[in-house]
């Protein structure tokens, strides 16, 4: 697909220190950095908590932008969770709040150089590619993942890594037999999203209630 929206880049913050990640930041010429996270504190990486980091990312004249409470990867809807209490990343993506957040995304990237951060260090193992990322492809906009190295991934690149990760039976060896790649994206991200996805074993309980 012709990629015409700009371009997005996405970043997890891992256990670096303030002034490596940074220099992440300004190898990639990232002038605005969007956190996605639910929760924007960090109990082993203090120097990430929200208002500290944004303090410093000021300093280095890097725009910091709250996004956690439209595009993290908890919902306070419990219609966005299954019966076992685990989150539903299309029924997330399906959201108004969702989309809100989204649409702020892609409206910048016209205008800067963003990225999406969360906190883990490998782009599959998070919902800013699992969730984020996926939608922003299938609105047509770019986006690379920056490792924690410095290299860059595409999307697409991204998750045929993916399809490779969680669905090895069906990868390269047997290609007369594949489906087409989008279907197996959307089955492998289904399978990612159900091995690391949030789950509020609360709501659990309570739909287990409600169905007695």
């Amino acid at each position: 697909m012709h990629k015409n929206h700009g371009k997005v880049l996405t970043i997890g913050h891992s256990n670096h220190e303030i002034g490596v990640f940074v220099e992440l930041l300004r190898q990639h010429r990232i002038d605005v950095l969007a956190d996605v996270r639910s929760a924007p504190y960090s109990r082993f990486n203090p120097q990430f908590n929200r208002e500290p980091f944004a303090a410093s990312l000021k300093e280095k004249g890097i725009r910091y932008v709250y996004l956690g409470r439209e595009l993290g990867g908890r919902s306070d809807n419990f219609e966005c969770y299954d019966e076992e209490g685990r989150i539903v990343f299309d029924r997330v993506a399906a959201t108004e709040t969702f989309k809100r957040g989204l649409a702020r995304v892609v409206d910048g990237a016209a205008r800067h150089r963003i990225a999406l951060m969360c906190a883990e260090k490998e782009p599959l193992e998070c919902h800013r590619t699992l969730l984020v990322a996926c939608e922003l492809d299938h609105r047509s906009v770019e986006v690379d993942h920056i490792h924690a190295d410095g290299s860059l991934e595409s999307h697409d690149q991204a998750m045929t890594r993916l399809i490779e990760l969680v669905l090895p039976r069906e990868g390269p060896l047997i290609r007369q037999t594949e489906p087409p790649k989008d279907v197996m994206i959307a089955e492998a991200v289904e399978r990612q999203v159900r091995r690391i996805g949030f789950r509020d074993r609360s709501l659990a309980a309570t739909f287990a209630e409600s169905m007695q």
